[in-house]
């Protein structure tokens, strides 16, 4: 147990910010820059994919399926390396490994970003496009104003889940030399060389950490928004409606109602 903390004292800045201001920044902040990079610019993709999915248009259609299919069957290592070797090709010089770690995550995240859109927006009532197309929005006009918004709302937990998956996987990024935390671990323990054990230790704790108060938020949110559909205002409305009656579970007997007087005139 002491190893573990005269390592994590004695490197605690490498693990956070890497080498900088020495050096380029990583550690922590470039793992968490790097997916956030990742999912504001896959965010927009996704939205595209997931409209081009449910357009009645097979030229619209079919690619996008393809490029879902395609991208959520691929291991994410082999993209890695395929856009490593190929952006340099396609622009005429080389790019910096977080540059590829950017590209290829942009293109693996914008394909499960769009199925989850896609699902929001399937998971709306019918009505909700009929409404908005009978008060005269055109469809992408309806789909906009009305249908996207509700969509992304309500997919906020799964949005938030899948950017703690992101995060897992910046892990990658160390085999084309991208400083992040796995890669700042792994030059901790090639400068202590005896005690892998305890650097990677430390390395699961922080994104055991990271992950699960993610994880945790997304989960409070998730609660918070079915409360909202559901049309809850929590415990203080509650209170403040006042005590609600009581109501027995016995059966009660039903009065017999009085039987009509005849008067003679």
């Amino acid at each position: 147990m002491g190893d573990l903390f005269n390592i994590l004292s004695d490197n605690w800045l490498l693990l956070l910010v890497g080498q900088y201001p020495n050096g380029p920044l990583g550690g922590l902040a470039c793992t968490l820059i790097l997916s956030l990079l990742a999912m504001v610019l896959a965010f927009p993709a996704g939205i595209l994919v997931a409209l081009a999915r449910l357009s009645r248009w097979r030229l619209l259609n079919w690619p996008a399926t393809a490029l879902v299919y395609g991208t959520r069957g691929i291991p994410l290592l082999m993209i890695i390396l395929w856009v490593y070797f190929l952006v340099p090709l396609l622009i005429g010089r080389n790019v910096t490994g977080f540059t590829t770690m950017v590209c290829t995550l942009v293109i693996y995240e914008s394909a499960f970003l769009a199925e989850i859109i896609r699902a929001g927006i399937l998971a709306l009532p019918k009505g909700q496009m009929e409404a908005a197309r009978a008060l005269g929005h055109s469809y992408l006009g309806a789909m906009w104003s009305v249908i996207l918004p509700q969509a992304l709302y309500n997919m906020l937990p799964s949005m938030l889940s899948q950017f703690v998956s992101t995060i897992k996987e910046t892990t990658l990024g160390y085999v084309i030399n991208v400083p992040e935390l796995t890669f700042a671990a792994n030059q901790i323990n090639n400068q202590l060389l005896t005690k892998p054990f305890h650097v990677f230790f430390i390395l699961a704790v922080m994104y055991f950490i990271l992950c699960w108060s993610l994880t945790q938020l997304a989960t409070r949110l998730e609660r918070r928004i079915a409360a909202k559909r559901q049309g809850l205002k929590g415990p203080k409305a509650r209170t403040a409606a006042g005590p609600q009656p009581v109501v027995s579970p016995l059966p009660t007997e039903r009065p017999l109602a009085a039987a009509p007087t005849r008067t003679t005139p």
